[in-house]
């Protein structure tokens, strides 16, 4: 039986049922509505809406039907019936009819003083608020992963780049640690997220609230959310927080991305700086000698998904009236796509990253060409203004290319004579090494600065 059937004189068309049913896939929600309903039945009980004796009759029942679907003793079915199918053409009618079947009329008093309306938006926050969780679990194994490997290899220098072109020389370590940064800013934004999914929209009704009454804040403390989304249109029109999660979702996983496709380029032949462990790697199925990094590219793959999960969501509630529209019910699908993907392509991200191995000679013979701008600084400590000392260093690396030498093998007397600034303790500064160790800013590529970052990371993630 559909509940609005007083209405109508006629059956819904089978193909316009099965077009609009989403219980295949919102019958993942079944905890959070149950958990939901659980509240919801307690504050009605307390307000003495209904008998305590009726609320006690909805609870048992609620929970054998949670207990059935977690041990697998019931299942969900949205066309036809059989005796250990759910039924309905969403989770909320589903288990709404199961408790009538199991409790009697009195399990018609569980959707007193409530809407679908706000019933779903309530179980999208709670289930957000475990996605959240999970999420930042994985966030903060990926950073330990990260920071493990870049303590192990901290000493291996490498050249950094900018346009994909050698820039500086860098610790490789300094360049793991930039992804740490990354995605404590990702924990950053779930967690302000988390902010606003805490706040409970449970009491709004369909649009305008209710006569009973009710007590808005007491289900939400019991829901252990910390407010109310205190507006009844609000609360059951918008999906900005689904939208602001996905959105965190697609930056993380643009981060992922990055990070993945520089191991790709990294273990290429042509890079030959990094290998994946065979348990991250397949073959080719003619190509015998063939190492495929197709894990990595898998989760760059998929960044593609989660951002067209953000669009989705985006372009769905672009232009909708208030209130509540069916449109909103297409919310499911990218939230629960964006979310799934987000945490698996965290965990094998990690797991990757452990079997990785780094070649710590890869860079050492074409690394002096890095010293250029060291070079520069020599000259401006002298006093030369910066532009001026950067158009000598240009020409002066002009002239080792033409002669094919590194700058270090470029005799003092051809630096002077771009400069009488040159001087004999040009030679301490043409060294990889002591250009690392001349940074001296906060968050540099130093050892030490880089020792540090290590330990400040290891201290934080170990609070985590």
């Amino acid at each position: 039986m559909k509940p609005w059937n007083g209405r109508f004189q006629k059956r819904l068309d089978p193909e316009a049922l099965k077009f609009s049913s989403s219980l295949s896939i919102d019958k993942r929600l079944y905890r959070e509505d149950i958990e939901g309903s659980l509240a919801h039945v307690l504050m009605l009980a307390r307000q003495k809406i209904i008998s305590a004796d009726d609320a006690k009759t909805i609870e048992g029942g609620l929970k054998t039907i949670l207990k059935d679907l977690e041990n697998g003793n019931l299942s969900f079915n949205s066309h036809g019936a059989s005796k250990d199918r759910f039924v309905g053409e969403d989770v909320h009618m589903a288990i709404e009819n199961e408790l009538t079947k199991r409790v009697g009329d009195v399990g018609g008093k569980l959707h007193t003083a409530r809407s679908r309306n706000d019933q779903i938006a309530l179980d999208e926050r709670l289930y957000l608020r475990k996605r959240i969780h999970e999420i930042s679990v994985g966030l903060r194994r990926l950073q330990k992963a990260l920071v493990s490997k870049a303590e192990r290899y901290r000493d291996i220098i490498m050249p950094g780049y900018t346009h994909l072109q050698h820039a500086q020389p860098i610790l490789l370590a300094h360049h793991l640690l930039a992804y740490v940064s990354m995605l404590e800013r990702d924990k950053e934004r779930f967690a302000d997220c988390q902010k606003r999914v805490e706040q409970s929209p449970l009491g709004a009704g369909a649009i305008a609230g209710t006569s009973f009454p009710i007590d808005r804040r007491l289900t939400a403390r019991k829901l252990g959310l910390k407010h109310i989304v205190e507006n009844s249109i609000d609360a059951v029109s918008d999906r900005d927080v689904l939208i602001e999660f996905v959105s965190a979702c697609a930056i993380t996983m643009m981060h992922l991305s990055r990070f993945s496709g520089e191991l790709v380029l990294w273990a290429s032949a042509e890079w030959g700086f990094a290998e994946i462990g065979d348990a991250f790697t397949t073959g080719s199925s003619i190509m015998p000698q063939k190492k495929n990094p197709d894990m990595a590219e898998l989760v760059r793959g998929k960044t593609g998904r989660v951002y067209g999960d953000l669009v989705a969501l985006l372009t769905m509630m672009k232009s909708l009236p208030l209130a509540y529209n069916r449109d909103m019910q297409e919310d499911k699908e990218p939230l629960f796509d964006a979310s799934e993907t987000v945490a698996t392509c965290l965990d094998i991200s990690g797991r990757m990253l452990k079997t990785v191995k780094f070649n710590a000679d890869r860079f050492e013979k074409d690394s002096d060409h890095l010293l250029a701008t060291e070079i520069a600084d020599y000259l401006v400590r002298k006093g030369m203004p910066f532009r001026k000392a950067h158009s000598i260093t240009g020409s002066i690396v002009l002239e080792c290319m033409k002669k094919k030498l590194a700058l270090k093998e470029l005799p003092l007397k051809h630096y002077q004579r771009y400069s009488r600034l040159f001087k004999d303790d040009l030679l301490r500064v043409l060294s990889v090494k002591a250009s690392l160790a001349m940074k001296k800013s906060e968050g540099s590529t130093s050892p030490k600065e880089v020792g540090r970052a290590l330990r400040v990371w290891k201290a934080r993630l170990k609070r985590a």
